[in-house]
C-alpha cells in the first residue's frame, strides 16, 4: 500500500485563542514495501503525522490516501490497512504474552484455537517460544518490546506505524531488536513509517530517510540510502553509511538548534 500525504498541516488550538502549527503542507508518497524512517527535532510533528496517516487523529487541512497500486481508484479508510506500535507497549498487565499477542484476533471475533495458532506461531518468530504464560511484568524490557512486535504483526496489515519504539532500550537490546525488525521486514516488505530521533537508527533501517525542519514540520530533504538489504548492524562501520550519517547529521544540526532557541523564547516569553 502506498501512502499519499499531500498538504496535510495540523494547528493544535490552545487556551486564550494560542495556536500551534505542529505541520506545515507535508506532501510525501510513502512508496508500498518501503520503510520510512521521519527524523527531525521534537516537536516537528513526526508523531502527529503517523496518528493522521493511522487515522487516530485528523488534520487541520490537507489529504491523506491510502493507494493499492494493483487497484489505484479503490477508496481506503484510514486505518483500515494499518497498525501502530508505540513507545509505551500498552500491553495488558493481567495477560500472558500469549493472550496479549492474540489480543487484536479476538476483538475481530477469531475463533480461540485459530488465534492461538497464529499467536504461538509470532511469539516463536520473534523468538519468544516458552514464554506463553509469562506476564508482561515477568518479561525484560527487550521481550516486552518483542512481545508488542508480535502484536502488531499478527494483526496482517499491510502498513505499519511506529512511533519510536525503541527509545526506551537500553543500548544492546536496542541493537537486538533492530535487526530484528530488520529480519523481519525483509520478510513480510510492509510499507513502515518509523519515526525517530536518531540518525544512526534512521540510516541502518530506512530505504529512504524523511527530515523535518523545526515547528512547523516540513520536509527539508529527503535521503535515499541505498545500503543493500539485508541489513547488519555491522554497517555502521562502514565508508558508506559514514558518508550518509555526516549529510544527515548536518542537515539536522540546524533544526535541532532552532528547536531549541524556539524553546528558549517561550520560556522568556
Amino acid at each position: 500500500m502506498d501512502v499519499v500525504v499531500e498538504n496535510v498541516s495540523q494547528v493544535f488550538v490552545g487556551r486564550h485563542g494560542t495556536s500551534v502549527v505542529a505541520l506545515d503542507r507535508f506532501s510525501h508518497r510513502f512508496g508500498s514495501h518501503r520503510f520510512t524512517c521521519l527524523l527531525g527535532p521534537s516537536g516537528c510533528g513526526k508523531s502527529t503525522l503517523i496518528q493522521i496517516v493511522g487515522g487516530l487523529e485528523l488534520a487541520t487541512s490537507g489529504t491523506v490516501r491510502i493507494v493499492d497500486p494493483d487497484r489505484p481508484d479503490a477508496s481506503r479508510r484510514l486505518g483500515a490497512d494499518s497498525v501502530m506500535m508505540w513507545q509505551s507497549l500498552n500491553l495488558f498487565p493481567w495477560r500472558n504474552v500469549i493472550d496479549n499477542v492474540a489480543f487484536g484476533l479476538e476483538m475481530r471475533g477469531v475463533a480461540r484455537a485459530v488465534r492461538y495458532e497464529k499467536a504461538r506461531a509470532l511469539v516463536a518468530s520473534v523468538g519468544l517460544r516458552g514464554f506463553e504464560s509469562h506476564l508482561p511484568g515477568q518479561l525484560s524490557g527487550g521481550m516486552r518490546q518483542r512481545v508488542a512486535l508480535a502484536r502488531a504483526l499478527i494483526m496482517e496489515r499491510a502498513i505499519l506505524l511506529m512511533d519510536e519504539p525503541f527509545a526506551a532500550l537500553d543500548a544492546q537490546t536496542k541493537i537486538v531488536m533492530q535487526e530484528e525488525l530488520l529480519r523481519i521486514f525483509d520478510v513480510t516488505h510492509k510499507t513502515v513509517l518509523f519515526v525517530t530521533h536518531s540518525i544512526e537508527e534512521a540510516i541502518l533501517l530506512g530505504d529512504e530517510v524523511v527530515v523535518m525542519t523545526a515547528r512547523p514540520g516540513r520536509i527539508k530533504e529527503i535521503i535515499a540510502v541505498d545500503l543493500p538489504r539485508p541489513r547488519s548492524v555491522e554497517m555502521v562501520n562502514s565508508k558508506q553509511f559514514g558518508t550518509l550519517f555526516d549529510r544527515v547529521f548536518h542537515l539536522i544540526r540546524d533544526e535541532v538548534m532552532k528547536t531549541m532557541e524556539q524553546q528558549a523564547a517561550a520560556v522568556g516569553a
